[in-house]
């Protein structure tokens, strides 16, 4: 407003007070205005803050992942830098005296009934197939770190009808997992059952299912009997198939006790 060559230019005074400025801090900016690295580092941040606000769960290495997909070349010091200085954590860190709860839910909780004594329970039955759809994700050690399985199962045939499997816990592990089943099956109207995990709070998989007519669903905070016939599967998989072996790299798991006839 108060730049030389304003279509209608202010005094420098009345433009500060406006804006709640210090004229002697606009004098200040007008002898060194801002660098470009101040420049690309408020764009970044920007950038970082529309990725965590899609899903909470991400920490600063995801972060730096999802800016090189958006072609965004930024090293993990430098992301690491920006997240500390605007408080950008991932919904999961560990910290002292610090006691973080699940997010709200998303979706209501469309599976649950009332037994003959009033007390909630979850019917996962199905008289057909692609009614019901329940998913979830559980993990299991290698040599080289952790591994990531999400897997969708269908409440008729109890068979896995998606999954996806990757090194990071990401929401892109769930979108891929849902979108493996949805390309395999054409669902219509199918309600997805999940707990209120970050990965399946995220706008990502939000989308995706109101964009494929697909019908949310999510338990309550710590009840892990909201999902009971998902986490039996993974209870029977980790037993009968993944703490038989020990695994020395992630490929391994991934072709020989995931990717194979499991």
């Amino acid at each position: 407003m108060a730049a030389t060559g304003a279509p209608i230019r202010v005094p420098v005074a009345v433009a500060c007070r406006v804006l709640g400025l210090s004229t002697q801090g606009y004098y200040k900016w007008l002898k060194a205005p801002i660098c470009q690295r101040d420049w690309d580092d408020a764009h970044l941040i920007n950038a970082a803050l529309d990725i965590h606000g899609d899903d909470p769960g991400y920490g600063y290495r995801f972060i730096a992942d999802e800016l090189a997909e958006l072609g965004i070349i930024a090293s993990e010091n430098r992301v690491w830098r920006l997240c500390s200085t605007q408080q950008i954590f991932s919904l999961h860190s560990k910290k002292r005296g610090l006691n973080r709860k699940p997010g709200p839910p998303v979706h209501e909780d469309l599976l649950k009934v009332t037994d003959q004594h009033g007390r909630p329970t979850h019917d996962f039955t199905a008289t057909g197939p692609n009614q019901k759809w329940l998913t979830d994700i559980t993990e299991h050690p290698t040599g080289q770190g952790k591994l990531y399985l999400c897997a969708v199962k269908d409440c008729y045939s109890n068979r896995i009808v998606g999954y996806s499997i990757d090194s990071r816990m990401k929401s892109s592990l769930a979108v891929a997992a849902i979108g493996n089943a949805i390309a395999l099956r054409t669902p219509t109207a199918t309600i997805l059952h999940s707990d209120r995990g970050s990965q399946f709070r995220s706008k990502k998989v939000v989308r995706l299912l109101r964009n494929n007519g697909l019908r949310g669903s999510m338990g309550r905070v710590g009840a892990c009997g909201d999902n009971a016939a998902m986490e039996s599967f993974f209870s029977l998989l980790q037993k009968n198939i993944l703490d038989t072996h020990r695994w020395q790299t992630r490929e391994e798991l991934n072709r020989t006790g995931l990717g194979g006839d499991s």
